[in-house]
């Protein structure tokens, strides 16, 4: 048999350059019969003809690869593994691996006798196995490579799976894993023999072990091969065997350091790698020659597929080995300049890793100090890194270090400082980060140690206090020392010079006066003692104070970002008021109120449902879960209380938001009924004093409750009637008044009247609850409560009551008669006709005619009072009849509308159920007319539910004539109507302020106006100029207020009527008081973006507000231009006569003015529009009068993307000015 001559390095060279050009002459002649026509290779019986002969020859002696047919063989099948099966290949694989670990066999033992002159055999056989191994795996992983790209194309989740299953049972069921698993172990074996003895040259070394590591480096390429622990691990084990004893460093750090730039998922198996190279064969060199390397790297700009990997990789070794990263730390930090964000992010990374590492090391010497504080000096620079994510990881750094054992005090006060200072941060992404890490400080604060955990300011304060105080106390008095030091002084010096015999001295002292010296030092002891003692416990009391400062400062900007568009921000913010709540932090209260206003947030998007939901958990767990070691009983007191606390100092904005919630938590089943039976308790709790707020308090939360289950009110009338509508409600009107809301809930409306499940029939004027409401409004007061309450009970009367506009006539009566009839009673057809003429007799005549109708007195008798009390109590009287007036007058409009709605309703359904309903058509005029006295003030209204049965015939289109006849005609015009006694009374009042001066009346009397404005368009038309005078002209605040809302209403009601005077409304913006200002922006907001006003020029004075000194009017002048900007390009259109308006404002300073106009110009995204601006403002330039209109239209023309180079020279050229000669 012919023995192969083999040399490894040119086989090496053809392998390299192409597998194809490997000569195999000597192979067997099946398999070269096979070289035209490689495709019968796939047939297994031709293979294993070839291959049994070969293994059984290989089994027997390894020595067989030599044999120069047995060589080539191989080497032929291995040229065409593409077309091998699996199971030949697998048999291939088998056949050297097993030969190579029984030559390794035989060699350990040669060696080990010491045959020496077998070791050029023995490097020759090594030298095949090795290299035919290499193209061996080399080809197991191509064809494994193949398998799982042809399996990639299924992306659900199983399904790769089953077709590889597929796969490989087709090939026989061949998974190549557990081969290489041992082969890998083969490998070992043979790198663990005594090679040195075999290749004697350093070279020949080298290139053995590159047979055997170049396989394992192909492993790592792939993914999948990594992912498997056993591989990964066997892979590791055949490097670092072949670094420490093969001298495979040097080729180590290259193809690791390659790996790492061109294979993502080897970042981490790398540092794992090095990691076990140094702790398990304690060989740290490699990876300081790679940290080093990496040090030095600079990567492409573009790319970013290397620094990725590198600092992940970084990141990786950091954690699991910081004694070998520390040692090069100096070098990485040089990467700190790098471009690359990711690198920068690395390091702080890694640069966190290493404090962590130091704050455990037993080691507390001077250097390790200056090493911990270098480390922080560069995370505190990073908090201003250049790229968002830098700054976020710094802050997430932090946060991980606040977690360790070590605390770090000195460092965490200005750790809080720059998250605080984070908070403000232009990117989200910082600000989440800042609000993690500041809540993370509050967790693991360092001033646990005396006083428990809390962090409320006030008790820190006072701690404070009492130890300086101490101290104080124990310190000598200022005064005093003078002396005593000289005499002190002198005591020494003569005592110096008795150094040498200082025992004469005790022989001199009685025993007493031993014991008295005794006692001074150790008393002198003691307080100097007590004195460090304090010192320190004050020392620790300020640093407290200090970290609590920055605490309040960052809750008051976290509050700010309750209001973030990023919605992960704004569950963060949540989160920290919920930990600072914890801690008792007091500003936190503020957050926590503030959240309420997240329920608003809108639900469609996740996002918005993760919010809300987010802010009902917080919730839940603040105040809606008791600890578990309450008793049912004491839990739902403690949830009942707590809910009641929430209503306390709530302002309306609050209440409203806290409604939203609690009803949205009633829905979701999140309130036990026990609760609301507490609650109720505390309501109607008769027998013993509780205080107001918290009977108010527990009847706003049941109002609230209500709204989501309106059984919870029903069940409890007789409370309410007893306890809100009976004394507690006349002794506290604000009790009355949150009854009514709740009573109010009986009968949900709008879109809740649609999701409740329970229909409400409405009640008859003389049921119990009703002639209550009616009542409580008739209550003596002259508190600014009554209003409020007699909105309320209106409210409630229209809501309940059947026929509201009888009872509600039967009050307006009640109270006309108190108001201007003399105490002896008059026929009731005067009572009706009365009012009317009355204003018009002037002041004196009025208050003559009812100088003893006073409604307190009606109660109890009073002594005479003057004159001026008299006016007083008047007008109040007539304030409230007026007020009751205005709003019964809106309530109708309201009444009728909703009569329309059923109307309708009632048509629809008498429509599908009854085909018979044609045959009553002859009814339908009697029914509008019917209809229209039914509404009115006086005429009763007894058959209104059975008339609306008759409907059959009536149009719809009659009905709404009919109702809007009402409306105009009849209510404030009609002949029997009693509102239409009140019009010019009213009318009367607001144009002869003069005459009637008091301020509550003429509050009274233009609300009353206003409302009666929003009935009849005949009514508006007629007082619209009076209104108008009083919005202009009027030195009260609140009547300005009150006539802008009315106006805006009017422009909604009668649009045709306030076209024309949109102007008066604009000029409101210039109002002297900013609650007027306020007012008549967020009423201009509404009507333009609603589309109820046409926008002319007056756009400029919006603008105006932008800059104002009051933040809340600039927020919402923000507010309306950005959903200004979301309709048809409306800034656009609008902007040069902004622009006009803006620029002619002599007052406007110049800073102002361009922050004004930036922030329009960013609402101007089209190059189109911003071209055709840019067109239009140049055009204004030569026409400039002052050099400031010019540089007005130079800097908005600067700000426009135009691209015109005329506009561009034009602005280049400056402003000219022709100046005369003097």
């Amino acid at each position: 048999m012919d023995t192969a001559t083999f040399d490894i390095n040119d086989a090496l060279k053809h392998y390299m350059s192409d597998p194809a050009s490997i000569l195999t002459p000597e192979a067997d002649g099946a398999l070269l019969d096979c070289e035209s026509d490689p495709e019968s290779l796939t047939d297994n019986g031709v293979v294993n003809g070839v291959l049994n002969p070969i293994v059984d020859a290989v089994a027997e002696n390894p020595d067989a690869i030599t044999r120069s047919e047995v060589l080539d063989s191989l080497q032929f099948l291995l040229k065409y593994t593409s077309f091998l099966s699996a199971h030949a290949l697998g048999k291939i694989f088998d056949l050297i691996a097993s030969g190579l670990s029984a030559e390794a066999d035989i060699i350990h033992q040669d060696l080990e006798s010491d045959e020496q002159e077998l070791t050029a055999h023995h490097k020759q056989l090594l030298e095949m196995y090795g290299f035919l191994l290499q193209w061996t795996i080399a080809a197991v992983e191509t064809k494994a490579a193949e398998k799982s790209s042809s399996t990639v194309p299924g992306r659900g989740r199983g399904k790769p799976k089953g077709k590889k299953d597929a796969n490989t049972n087709k090939d026989g069921s061949w998974d190549s894993s557990a081969q290489l698993e041992s082969t890998l172990g083969t490998m070992c074996k043979v790198l663990r023999l005594k090679l040195g003895k075999i290749f004697l040259t350093t070279s020949e070394r080298d290139t053995f072990i590159g047979l055997l590591t170049r396989p394992v480096y192909m492993i790592l390429e792939s993914e999948q091969r990594v992912k498997n622990t056993s591989i990964r691990m066997h892979a590791f084990k055949v490097l670092c065997i072949a670094v420490k004893h093969h001298g495979h460093g040097y080729a180590a750090q290259i193809s690791i350091v390659q790996n790492l730039t061109y294979f993502e998922h080897l970042s981490e198996p790398m540092a794992e790698f090095l990691h076990i190279l140094a702790e398990q064969y304690d060989y740290p060199q490699l990876a300081d020659e790679i940290l080093r390397e990496l040090s030095n790297k600079e990567f492409n700009s573009n790319d970013t597929k290397g620094p990725k990997s590198v600092s992940t990789f970084m990141v990786k070794l950091s954690e699991l080995a910081p004694r070998l990263v520390i040692k090069q730390v100096t070098l990485l930090a040089k990467q700190l300049d790098s471009e690359s964000y990711a690198l920068r992010c690395a390091l702080i990374e890694v640069f966190g890793n290493m404090l962590a590492h130091l704050s455990k090391s037993d080691d507390r010497g001077e250097n390790h100090k200056t090493q911990m504080n270098a480390f922080f000096d560069v995370l505190e620079e990073r908090f201003l890194d250049i790229n968002p994510y830098c700054r976020s990881r710094t802050i997430q750094v932090y946060a991980k270090l606040c977690e360790l054992d070590q605390k770090f005090p000195k460092r965490r006060q200005k750790a809080a400082e720059l998250a605080c200072r984070s908070l403000e941060d232009k990117s989200s992404h910082v600000r989440r980060n800042a609000i993690k890490l500041i809540g993370t400080l509050i967790r693991t604060h360092p001033f646990t140690a005396l006083h428990g955990a809390q962090l409320a300011r006030k008790d820190w304060q006072e701690r404070l206090e009492r130890t300086e105080a101490e101290l104080q106390a124990l310190k000598p008095p200022v005064d005093a020392p003078g002396m005593e030091d000289k005499t002190v002084d002198q005591g020494l010096l003569d005592e110096a010079t008795q150094i040498e015999s200082p025992k004469k001295q005790p022989a001199q002292m009685s025993d007493e006066e031993k014991v008295e010296a005794i006692r001074k030092a150790q008393e002198e002891a003691a307080t100097s003692e007590a004195i460090e003692k304090l010192t320190l416990t004050k020392r620790y009391y300020s640093e407290a104070l200090k970290f609590i400062d920055v605490l309040h400062e960052a809750t008051g900007t976290v509050c700010q970002l309750l209001g973030s568009k990023n919605k992960s921000e704004v569950i963060e913010a949540m989160d920290y008021f919920e930990i600072g709540d914890a801690y008792n932090i007091e500003q936190n209260k503020i957050g926590i109120r503030r959240m309420l206003r997240l329920i608003w947030t809108k639900g469609n998007s996740d996002e918005g449902k993760g919010v809300q939901t987010h802010l009902i958990e917080a919730y839940k767990r603040l105040f809606f879960e008791a600890p578990d070691t309450f008793s049912p009983n004491d839990a739902a007191n403690y949830i009942a209380r707590n809910m009641i606390s929430l209503t306390f100092g709530a302002t309306p904005a609050e209440l409203t938001s806290l409604e939203q919630l609690l009803s949205t938590m009633m829905k979701g089943g999140m309130i036990p009924d026990i609760v609301v039976a507490k609650l109720w308790q505390v309501y109607g709790v008769q027998k013993r004093e509780i205080s107001r707020t918290q009977r108010r308090g527990a009847i706003i939360v049941l109002g609230m409750l209500a709204t989501a289950s309106p059984e919870i009110v029903v069940g409890e009338m007789e409370t309410m009637l007893r306890t809100g509508l009976g004394p507690h409600g006349r002794a506290d009107l604000q009790l009355a008044k949150y009854t009514c809301v709740a009573l109010r809930r009986i009968n949900p409306t709008g879109r809740q009247a649609k999701e409740s499940a329970v229909k409400f029939s409405r009640l008859q004027n003389d049921h119990a609850v009703l002639i209550k409401l009616a009542a409580i409004t008739e209550v003596p007061s002259e508190s600014k409560e009554w209003y409020g309450l007699a909105e309320q009970s209106i409210n409630a009367i229209y809501t309940l009551s059947r026929h509201p506009d009888v009872l509600c006539s039967e009050v307006i009566r009640r109270r006309t008669r108190a108001v201007f009839s003399p105490q002896a009673s008059r026929p009731s057809s005067r009572d009706e006709t009365q009012p009317a003429p009355s204003p018009a007799d002037g002041e004196d005549g009025e208050n003559a005619e009812n100088a003893t109708v006073l409604p307190p007195s009606q109660q109890t008798p009073a002594p005479p009072s003057p004159l001026k009390k008299q006016k007083n109590d008047n007008a109040i009287a007539l304030s409230q009849l007026l007020f009751i007036v205005g709003h019964v007058a809106i309530k109708q409009i309201v009444h009728l509308e909703l009569c329309e709605l059923d109307f309708k309703r009632r048509k629809q359904e008498k429509e599908k159920t009854d085909q018979a309903a044609k045959e009553r058509s002859s009814l339908s005029a009697s029914t509008s007319s019917r209809k229209s006295s039914a509404v009115k003030e006086k005429a009763k209204e007894e058959e209104e539910g059975d008339e609306l049965d008759l409907i059959g015939g009536t149009t719809e289109d009659d009905f709404t004539e009919a109702m809007a006849h009402i409306r105009e005609r009849e209510l404030l015009y009609g002949p029997n109507s009693l509102l239409a006694m009140f019009g010019p009374m009213v009318s009367e009042i607001c144009a002869n302020n003069t005459t009637y001066k008091d301020r509550g009346l003429q509050q009274a009397a233009t609300l009353c106006l206003a409302k009666l404005m929003c009935v009849s368009s005949e009514y508006c038309e007629a007082n619209l100029p009076l209104l108008i005078t009083i919005m202009e002209r009027s030195a009260d605040a609140t009547v300005r207020s009150n006539a802008v809302i009315a106006l805006g209403d009017m422009a909604v009601c009668f649009n045709h009527l306030i076209d024309e005077n949109t102007d008066f409304l604009y000029r409101r913006l210039a109002d002297p008081e900013p609650s007027v200002k306020r007012t008549c922006l967020m009423t201009l907001t509404f009507l333009i973006l609603a589309g109820q006003v046409k926008v002319k020029g007056q756009l400029g004075e919006m603008a105006k507000c932008l800059e104002d000194e009051d933040k809340r009017i600039a927020d919402l002048a923000r507010m309306f231009f950005t959903e200004l900007s979301t309709k048809d390009n409306a800034v656009y259109n609008h902007f040069v006569d902004m622009f006009s308006l803006l620029s002619a404002e002599k007052d406007m300073d110049e800073e102002n003015f361009k922050r004004i106009v930036r922030f329009l110009l960013g609402f101007v995204e089209k190059d189109k529009h911003a071209k055709q601006l840019a067109e239009k403002l140049a055009a204004r330039l030569p026409r400039c009068d002052t050099e400031r209109q010019w540089s007005d239209v130079a800097f908005a023309l600067g700000l426009l993307q135009h691209k015109n180079e005329d506009i561009a020279k034009l602005v280049s050229e400056g402003f000219k000015l022709v100046q005369a000669p003097a």
